[in-house]
Order: C-alpha cells, then structure tokens, then sequence
C-alpha cells in the first residue's frame, strides 16, 4: 500500500513499515493510522454506549452458528463480512445470518491479500464475491489495501469498514483469557469490534464473544449491526 503521511518523518515511517512486515497489530487503532486510510470507516458516533460487532471470514458451518445462538441470548445484532467462496459452499449458515436480521459485508470472493493484487486484479474479485453477497460494505483482509483499491471500491459506492478494535482471536501466542483482558478496557461506545468465524481463531473468539457480550450488556451497552 502507498502511505502518505508527510507529517512523519523518514526513520517513523521505515519503522511502521516493519512493523506491518512482522505481521504485528495494534489492539486499538491510533488516530495516525486512520489518517493513512482516508475515506474509510473506523467507529460510529460514540454518543450512546453502542458496540459495534463484526466477524470476518465466515460463513461457517459450526462456527457461525454458534455465533448466531450467542448473538440470539443477548438480542444483540452484528455485521459478517462473508467470504464469497464459503457463501457459495455455506449458504444455509449465509441464509440464517441474514432472516435473523444481522448485516453482511463484502470480504472478497478468495481472501486476497490488496497489497500482493494488481487494482484490476483486486476489485474483479470484490465485485466476483458482491455476486453472492448483496452489501456495499467491504472489509479488505489482512487490512491491506492500496490507495487505487480504495479510490476503485469507493467509486462503486462501497463503504470501506475497518475497526477501532482488533481483538487479535487468530494469534495462537495469546490464551483466550489474555485476548479478551486486553481488549476489555480499551472498549467505549461506538467502536467497531474485530472477531472471527474461522478455525484458525475458534480457541479465542468462543471465550471472548460470551464474556464480550455478558459484561458490556450488564454494563449498558447494546450491540447493533453497521448501517450506513
């Protein structure tokens, strides 16, 4: 991706660069890393204590559901940004998701990755995977998109949504208990949450949503779906 920050100095900006090289993440997003992702959605208003939830990947065909079930207990509402390919293979799962009312997003038809796509490339495969997926959300894996991928998908009327909060449920180093201890108390009204409804995150996320939902909802919170 092309970065302009003109305000940052060389030294900062090779720094960050390697930082995004080791794979590394920031829980909450800074204010200096929205700014390199202009036109992008980070939050909603923070006004009314009101979570925003959002689960890439999926659909699938356990997970998901169990998602679902945990969502239904607490009348919560969320946003699936779908995976084209495993709408196409799970559509029963893609199909409840959306009659009990939760929104769904565009996460590309393969899983590709902006920064290793050419913009053609790119947007064939989004528009490929909006095919299966009627949203004009968009969520770009990993996070990772170039300024021309960006430019492109807003031209087509596409809301870009990325987060305010990655909960990290995908990295096998963390335990569950400490994935969700280090988000809790970063958490404030109208952030947009990060999770899974992958394998690769399974151990975490299903430790973390239960907890996630009982104590924010005790605390006054309400969960709700991202409508723009």
């Amino acid at each position: 991706m092309t970065f302009i920050a003109p305000h940052y100095n060389k030294s900062k900006r090779k720094s960050f660069f390697q930082f995004l090289r080791k794979d590394r993440y920031l829980i909450k997003t800074p204010w200096w890393l929205k700014k390199l992702y202009p036109g992008c959605l980070w939050s909603m208003p923070d006004n009314v204590k009101t979570l925003y939830l959002t689960f890439d990947d999926g659909p699938h065909p356990s997970i998901t559901p169990f998602i679902l079930d945990q969502l239904k207990q607490y009348g919560a509402s969320a946003t699936f940004f779908c995976i084209g390919e495993n709408v196409n293979r799970y559509p029963e799962v893609y199909q409840r998701l959306i009659s009990e009312g939760h929104a769904t997003g565009n996460h590309t038809q393969r899983h590709i990755n902006g920064w290793k796509n050419t913009t053609e490339i790119y947007i064939n495969d989004v528009l490929e995977a909006g095919r299966f997926i009627k949203s004009r959300l968009f969520r770009p894996p990993y996070g990772r998109m170039r300024r021309k991928q960006i430019r492109g998908l807003r031209t087509d009327k596409m809301t870009i949504v990325m987060w305010n909060i990655l909960a990290g449920d995908w990295d096998a180093s963390v335990s569950p208990e400490k994935c969700y201890k280090r988000i809790k108390n970063k958490i404030s009204g109208g952030d947009i949450i990060v999770l899974h409804d992958s394998e690769k995150a399974w151990d975490r996320m299903r430790f973390i949503l239960p907890h996630l939902l009982e104590d924010f909802t005790k605390s006054g919170f309400k969960f709700d779906k991202i409508s723009v």
